[in-house]
């Protein structure tokens, strides 16, 4: 017998009282199907949820220049990304709508998951082997990774920064964190799934009432009560809790990415329901610090050679028109908007600014990371990125980035820089 076997039998002889002891959690419904019909819903669903968040943190260029990049120390965790590409113009729209919209409805599933495996946490003794002592470890970063990222991502889009730490680099090293814990749990738990949804039909589940609804099996992991109480609800009953919190949450907050009149759904929409007179801003002028632009503003261009363009100048150049929508990162989205301005591909050409360049853009606005972007060369040759001077058929208000903003398809909100005042294109970077 090992030094560990020897240290577990002691221990299991005088567990700490509460919820240390087998007896104290006596739920019926929990059981090794009841926590593996739950896993069913967030095995695709969290998966989904990483590779989205993947998607949205790739979407910035993180590699493309130290501006770009919120979490400079990533190393391996984020050097391998592929740059983002300007099109289809919904890309980024649909891809965080679905991050969004999908993290708060998984929060049901995901707290039932964590109701029905909470006898576990309180296991005594902690491990018996060294395989279970890291299976545990595995289960702590899960349950910790669980509840910080779905916590800290609720509160982001709330715009709700009640810590002294960045949003982003601790969400997005949280998610590294939570993914691998959750890959290793898979690992040791999936047989183990498989085997209890076969062990129960979930259609006879469905039709089983409060009366007929008692423990399951006892299990070798000891979800399973040894002195279950009686039901009070059945499993039909938890479940259809689950599932109407989760289509509850779907349906007070999808309507901020789909737009149009389901935005009057969207009671959770972080900027609320009133549009504005035209179209929702993230930022008004006034909160980024922007008082009125005088006639004296002009475009500072520069590459192989440089420029200076006043508003009229800019005007007079070849205007084009793209249908484009402005997507945040928070899950909202300003819907379809009509843009006209000069092509971007224009403005450097003009400088002579060779195709493979990337585009450094410089916003009046100082402060909060929102100043600057740097723009890949894909980005700066797409015919529909523009720097746009009207929207929707009149002139940009202040709020919207008057004189001039960027708007390029399929790229986050924050990097469709406002009150633009100079635009630099740098050699040598895609």
């Amino acid at each position: 017998m090992s030094v560990l076997d020897r240290w577990a039998d002691r221990a299991a002889e005088h567990p700490p009282p509460g919820p240390f002891r087998a007896g104290f959690w006596r739920s019926p419904l929990r059981g090794p199907w009841f926590t593996a019909i739950l896993s069913v819903a967030l095995l695709p669903g969290i998966t989904l949820l990483f590779l989205t968040g993947l998607a949205s943190y790739a979407a910035y260029n993180p590699n493309l220049a130290p501006g770009n990049d919120t979490t400079p120390d990533k190393g391996l965790l984020g050097s391998w990304l592929p740059g983002w590409p300007a099109g289809p113009s919904w890309l980024y729209w649909v891809n965080q709508g679905v991050h969004v919209t999908l993290g708060l409805v998984l929060i049901p599933v995901v707290l039932a998951k964590l109701w029905s495996v909470l006898p576990k946490l309180f296991e005594w003794p902690p491990a018996r082997s060294v395989t279970q002592l890291v299976e545990r470890a595995s289960l702590l970063l899960l349950v910790g990774g669980a509840v910080f990222e779905l916590v800290t991502g609720v509160m982001n889009i709330q715009y709700f920064y009640a810590w002294p730490f960045g949003f982003y680099q601790a969400h997005y090293y949280g998610a590294w964190v939570f993914i691998a814990a959750f890959v290793v749990h898979v690992a040791f738990r999936l047989r183990t799934m498989v085997s209890a949804l076969r062990g129960r039909s979930l259609r006879v589940e469905l039709r089983t009432p409060v009366s007929q609804t008692f423990a399951e099996q006892p299990d070798p992991d000891h979800l399973v009560s040894p002195d279950p109480a009686p039901a009070t609800i059945s499993r039909r009953g938890a479940l259809g809790m689950v599932a109407a919190g989760s289509l509850t949450l779907f349906g007070l907050s999808v309507g901020q990415t789909i737009g149009g009149t389901t935005r009057s759904t969207a009671l959770l929409a972080p900027r609320g329901q009133n549009m504005g007179p035209d179209f929702q801003v993230n930022k008004t002028a006034a909160e980024a610090g922007i008082g009125p632009v005088d006639a004296g503003w002009r475009l500072e261009l520069h590459g192989a050679a440089s420029a200076s363009l006043s508003r009229a100048q800019l005007v007079a150049l070849p205007q084009h028109t793209a249908r484009l929508p402005i997507a945040c990162v928070e899950g909202w989205s300003t819907g379809v908007q009509t843009w006209t301005g000069v092509r971007l591909a224009d403005l450097a050409a003009m400088v002579g600014a060779a195709p493979g360049t990337s585009l450094l853009v410089e916003s009046l606005q100082r402060g909060g990371g929102f100043g600057s972007a740097t723009l890949s060369a894909g980005q700066v040759r797409a015919p529909d990125a523009l720097l746009a001077l009207r929207v929707n058929g009149a002139d940009l208000s202040i709020d919207h980035g008057f004189p001039a903003r960027v708007i390029v398809p399929a790229l986050p909100g924050v990097h469709n820089t406002k009150w633009v005042t100079r635009m630099t294109f740098l050699p040598g970077q895609r």
